[in-house]
This record gives structure tokens, sequence and C-alpha cells, in this order.
């Protein structure tokens, strides 16, 4: 029985009471302390045979017989056959067990040992009740058909991942590979020299990606505030202060759209490498992203979805304008921007009408690139060398002005990065900032402070940003970033 008015099980509550008057406290406060997992025991199963074992999970499954009940214990992932036989229990655990439920938490003890079918199974001399669970959770009914009856709408896995981490092995197993990801990930600029340092998730600038920001208001300052869309311009002070190997992993938040590649509140790496270029970035790439692969799969070879990659360097070096030349017969770097409009109808499947109004010559570049070029790129990849009026924190390409030094690695159809030869001339980035503010809907003070650091010398340095997200879905397999994030944002019935 359900009751609606607490959204708890009201049979479960009155197990709960009744194990109180036993004695029983549903929710203590000592610690149990198990001495092994069930993944240790089954690994070691030949050599822990009757010995005495101390384990705790979830029970998640019960079949009583009887005199005899045989239970499943879920433990990290990881299920163990419980044998609880009356006769071998005291009184006070022999009453308990008839008040547990699915999803309880226990304490057992017992020693281990093979059913006839071979099944290593824990016959259980005590048990103890760690956590009551007041509400059903739906992990579902194993049957010689399968799992059933358990909880399956996407919506709701995401909503309630515990349930997912809970039943299914490879939902908590995809959070464990990013936590490996990570890890390597740390380790790898760790060994390079990098420094890692935390910024401000708050800021009273909007600076960094071009990007509609999250606003905010902190009432003690009586200020206004937006929420980070990157942290590019604070990690480029870090770097004019004479740390010259930076780098950050965090959230970063941008006010627009959702789908399988994008969440309003994504994790970002930055990394800052003083006296490099572009160039070098490459390098970078083409050495962690294989290294991250080989940590976690073992090898540089996988399959997303559906379809078979290999991340092993070299990549492939595309420049925008050269893959638009081969593809529309036409050098866009001769093309002036009053002539763009004229060749988005020509050769755009949206005309015109691709880009806005207002529009730049690199905005036309980009959007040829991305509705021509883009859709066919598989294998890794690196984009380069964009136009100079979509970069405005890019230094300008050494053997073309309309160009700047710029790279986006594509994997797998997905962007997931982008990195510079970072521009350092103080009076240029201002122009080129707040020209870029000339080009917004909303207009957004300038980020002063970084504009002050960079006045007081910059190093000529090589930037890069990783997508966690979407690098984690790659080496996963995962189908949306939403697989990835423990909580994306999810709405009602979606």
């Amino acid at each position: 029985m359900y009751d609606r008015d607490t959204g708890y099980s009201a049979e479960r509550l009155r197990k709960t009471e009744a194990l109180r008057a036993l004695g029983v406290d549903p929710y203590p406060a000592a610690a149990f302390h198990p001495t092994i997992t069930v993944a240790a025991v089954h690994a070691n199963a030949d050599a822990l045979q009757g010995q005495s074992l101390r384990l705790a999970g979830r029970l998640t499954g019960r079949r009583d017989m009887g005199k005899v009940t045989f239970a499943d214990l879920l433990d990290q992932g990881s299920r163990l056959q419980l044998f609880l036989r009356r006769p071998d229990l005291s009184a006070l655990d022999a009453q308990a067990l008839d008040l547990l439920d699915l999803g309880d938490f226990l304490g057992v003890e017992g020693p281990l040992f093979r059913t006839r079918s071979g099944e290593v199974t824990l016959q259980v001399t005590h048990l103890s009740v760690l956590a009551k669970a007041s509400e059903p959770i739906p992990l579902g009914k194993t049957s010689e058909q399968g799992v059933h009856e358990a909880l399956a709408d996407p919506g709701k896995l995401a909503r309630q991942r515990h349930v997912a981490l809970a039943a299914d092995p490879a939902t908590r197993q995809r959070f464990v590979q990013r936590h490996r990801i990570l890890r390597e990930i740390r380790r790898y600029f760790d060994e390079e020299g990098f420094v890692e340092v935390e910024t401000p998730i708050l800021g009273n600038a909007y600076s960094g990606a071009a990007a509609r920001p999250f606003r905010t208001d902190v009432n003690a300052l009586d200020s206004e505030m937006f929420l980070r869309i990157s942290p590019e311009c604070n990690l480029k002070r870090v770097l004019c202060g004479g740390i010259d190997k930076v780098y950050e992993i965090g959230r970063n938040f941008r006010n627009e759209g959702i789908d399988a590649t994008h969440n309003p509140e994504f994790t970002m790496m930055e990394w800052y490498e003083a006296y490099s270029d572009y160039l070098h970035q490459m390098q970078r790439f083409e050495t962690l992203v294989p290294r991250l692969a080989e940590a976690v799969r073992g090898t540089t070879r996988l399959t997303f979805r559906g379809r078979s990659l290999d991340l092993a360097a070299p990549w492939r070096r595309l420049p925008v304008i050269d893959a638009l030349r081969e593809e529309i017969g036409l050098d866009l770097l001769q093309v002036e921007a009053a002539d763009m409009a004229g060749v988005l109808d020509r050769c755009h499947p949206q005309g015109r009408a691709a880009v806005p109004t207002a529009a730049t010559w690199g905005d036309g570049v980009m959007a040829l690139f991305e509705a021509l070029i883009e859709p066919k790129l598989w294998e890794p990849t690196f984009v380069m060398d964009h136009p100079l009026d979509v970069s405005p924190l890019t230094k300008r390409h050494r053997g073309q002005p309309r160009l700047v030094e710029r790279f986006e690695p594509m994997i797998g159809g997905m962007e997931i990065g982008n990195a510079y030869s970072e521009l350092n001339d103080p009076w240029e980035q201002y122009q080129r900032l707040a020209g870029q503010q000339a080009g917004r809907d909303e207009v957004y003070d300038l980020d002063t402070d970084f504009l002050a650091a960079m006045a007081h010398g910059m190093p000529q340095a090589g930037g890069s940003g990783l997508g966690i997200d979407r690098i984690v879905m790659l080496l996963t397999e995962a189908p949306s970033i939403r697989d990835v994030m423990l909580f994306p944002l999810v709405t009602a019935g979606k």
C-alpha cells in the first residue's frame, strides 16, 4: 500500500516501526565495516571457501522456501547469493528477516560455500539491518526470460540516476570509466609540469567563448553577475602572472540548446602553455586522446554510434578554406564580405538564410563548412585555420591575415575541443572584443581585468579546451551526453 500524502509505502513504514519495537534500529549509527566486497569474493571464491566473511549491500532478490530463504545482495554492481536458514539465525535475526524488503541495506556474516549447481553463496549466520528502504526501488525482477518490471524510461532514469546505477552495471561502469579518464588526464598534465588551478564560476564580466550566459544576482553586492561560459580569460591572467603551464577542469554554463551533445551545464578542461602555439597543441591532442583510450579501453580502436574509429596519431589536418575550395570549387579568400550572400545562395542548402542579417564574412564561411564538410568528418581530424572575424581571442595566421591560428578537433562527427595560438597583443585584443560586442544582441561589459593583465604582458602561448563529457561519450560509446552526466538537466516528461 502506497501513501499518496507522504510518498512512502505504508507497509514499509509499518515494518520499520516493527523493527524498532524489536529493539532493532533500522538506521543504526555504528559502522558495520565489511571485510571484503562482493566483487573480491567472486574473484577469490575458491580460496575463500569455508571462511567467515562480512559483507554489506542492498537486498535485491528474495526467495522464501519455508525455513530457508535465498536472497541476492548487490554491492557496487556485483551480486552475491545469500543462504539464510532460520535455525542458523538468532531469534532476533529471524524476526528481522521477516521484516526485510527489497531495497534494504544489510550487513551479513557467515561462511562461504558453493551450492550443488556451483553458485558462490554466503551462508548467513548473522544479519544487521543498515538502512530500511521506505519506498520500493524499481530494480526489476530476474527470471529465465531476463530482467523485467524495471524502470526503463530514459527521462526517469536520468532523474533517478541512483536507480540506473543500482540496476544497470553498464551505467555504473560508465561513471567508473569517467573517473578513470579524469584521473588519466590529470596524470598526463601533471607529468608535463602543468599546475591545476580553480577560477571563479561567478563573474561580473561576460568573456571567453561566444555564448549566451546565465544571469544571477549577488545580493550582498547588489550586483548582476553571470555563471561562466569559459574559464579562458581568468586562466590567461594566471599565465600573465608567471605560471607558464596551467589547467582547470570544471563546470561551464551556457544558456543555449539541449541535444545529444549539448547540456546547459557541462564539464570542460582548458589548458594554457607559454611559449607554445596551435601546432604544438595538435601534438598534445594526438598524445592525450590515444593515451586515454589505451588507459580506459586498452586500444585506440573503438566503435562509436555503430561505426569504427581509430584514435591513433597522426590525425588529419584539414584547413577550412582548402576543404571548401575542393567542395565548391571556389577560393573564399578571394571573396569579399559583400559577396558572401551570393555564395551562400549558390552553395548552402538554406541560402543566405543560413546566417543572420548582420553576419560577417567568417560567419558565412563557417556556415558553409558546417553544412557541407562537417557531416562527412568521422576519423580524428583537426579542422584548422578559421576566419579571423569568428575567433576574437586568437592570433592572426602567420601566412594569411583573414584567418587565425585555430583548430577544432573533430572525432566521430563531434567537435571535442578548441585550440589557438593565443592572441597576446593587448590593443588588438581590446579592438577584437569591442567588435564582438557590437555584433551581439545583448551587450555586456568587457572583461577589463583580463585586458589589464594582458597589458602588463602575456607570453606567447598555445591554449586548448577539451569537452570532458564528449570525450567520455566517445570512450564509453555513449549515444548522448545525458548518459555520461550523473545528473543532466531533465524536465518533467523529457
